[in-house]
Parts: structure tokens; C-alpha cells; sequence
């Protein structure tokens, strides 16, 4: 069993910065497939960054590429999502997720996922 712990979320202004950090318990944190997803008021939860293991592949969703950068230390068993120029349309429920093995950037390929962060930047 894995336990999240989403945090970094809050208040910024349009092109801005925040970075969001998940905490991940186990020991098995370098093979976890790891991603970030989101949740706008009215909207479906969407896929936003993935990795696919510790130094393997990353992912992102067009809608943030060059912007988001989705990081890892295991040494903390920590995942990172840090997130430049923000945009009024960035505005949702962060989540992140945790696969036991890499299955894709959809949803239901992760097995546990945190409690949401909300982010909200202001134009």
C-alpha cells in the first residue's frame, strides 16, 4: 500500500510560479510510475505530467509542455511538479498518482492516488 501526501498548491498571479511536491510512502519509490493530473470546476480530471520511472521517460500534456516540469528525488520518496508562466486556465485541483508499473497517462492506469492541492492563479 502507498500513501500521498499532495502539498505546494495556493494563490498566484498569471505568470507565476508554484511548485507542488507528493510524498510517497513505501520503499519501492524508484520503480512507481508517477503522475500529476487536474481538476477543473465542471471539468473531468486531466492527465497533466507523468514518469515513468526514476531516469526513465516523462510526459506531458500539451497544454503545459514547456511550462511544467515533472521531477523526482528518491532519496525522499518525493515527486515534483513545478509550474511556470501559469495561466488563469492552470486554475483547478491538483492531484498526483502512483502506478506500480507504467501503464499510459490515463487515470485508471495509476493504483493510488493523493488528496487534491487546489491551485488558482488570478488574472
Amino acid at each position: 500500500q502507498v500513501q500521498l501526501v499532495a502539498s505546494g498548491g495556493g494563490l498566484v498571479q498569471a505568470g507565476g510560479s508554484l511548485r507542488l511536491s507528493c510524498a510517497a510512502s513505501g520503499d519501492t519509490f524508484r520503480s512507481y510510475a508517477m503522475g500529476w493530473f487536474r481538476q477543473a470546476p465542471g471539468k473531468e480530471r486531466a492527465f497533466v505530467a507523468a514518469n515513468t520511472w526514476s531516469g526513465g521517460n516523462t510526459y506531458y500534456a500539451d497544454s503545459v509542455k514547456g511550462r511544467f516540469t515533472i521531477s523526482r528525488d528518491d532519496a525522499k520518496n518525493t515527486v515534483y511538479l513545478q509550474m511556470n508562466s501559469l495561466k488563469p486556465e492552470d486554475t483547478a485541483v491538483y492531484y498526483c498518482a502512483a502506478g506500480r508499473v507504467w501503464r499510459g497517462v490515463a487515470g485508471t492506469s495509476y493504483d493510488y492516488w493523493s488528496q487534491g492541492t487546489q491551485v488558482t492563479v488570478s488574472s
